[in-house]
């Protein structure tokens, strides 16, 4: 019983740990020169995954099987919705009044570069916003490569066409 007396003292201690002194994000605290709880990363810090992220940001993936069904997957996950299952920009959106997306299969898309695809999921283009904190740098090139594979598999129409089509 002796032993067990400390044991149990320092576990009466532990109650406190939930209500420990803490500060809130935007309180003021005298840790800090500025006064403020919250700082700044240093200078020359780097997010764990940012080098991978540039490398794969650098170069498309080589184009596998795998790849394309991955890219499939990712394309009907976050693209079909606006730019539709066969890339004419006559997804689900545009029913409810969200303005059509360009084509996939005009002329202009389809002499565009893969990294021209990589840049938009990147960056956003338009009235699309930017999915880089949603979509992997992988997947990207997945999808870009899956747009090539849309692009491929349907037949080239002039744009009047395509418009008309996309209506």
């Amino acid at each position: 019983m002796m032993r067990m007396l400390p044991c149990i003292l320092l576990l009466a201690g532990c109650n406190n740990m939930v209500q420990q002194p803490r500060y809130d994000a935007y309180e003021e605290s005298s840790l800090f020169p500025d006064g403020k709880v919250m700082q700044a990363p240093p200078d020359g810090a780097v997010a764990l995954d940012e080098p991978l992220r540039a490398a794969a940001a650098r170069r498309p993936a080589a184009i596998t099987l795998a790849l394309l069904k991955r890219g499939e997957e990712r394309y009907g996950i976050y693209c079909a919705i606006c730019h539709g299952q066969d890339g004419r920009g006559n997804g689900y959106v545009t029913t409810r009044g969200f303005p059509h997306p360009p084509s996939y299969l005009s002329p202009r898309l389809r002499a565009a570069p893969a990294s021209h695809f990589y840049d938009v999921i990147t960056n956003g283009y338009g009235v699309m916003y930017s999915y880089a904190d949603r979509v992997p740098p992988a997947d990207r090139w997945a999808i870009a490569a899956h747009i090539r594979v849309l692009q491929t598999a349907q037949p080239f129409r002039d744009a009047e066409q395509e418009a008309r089509r996309a209506r």
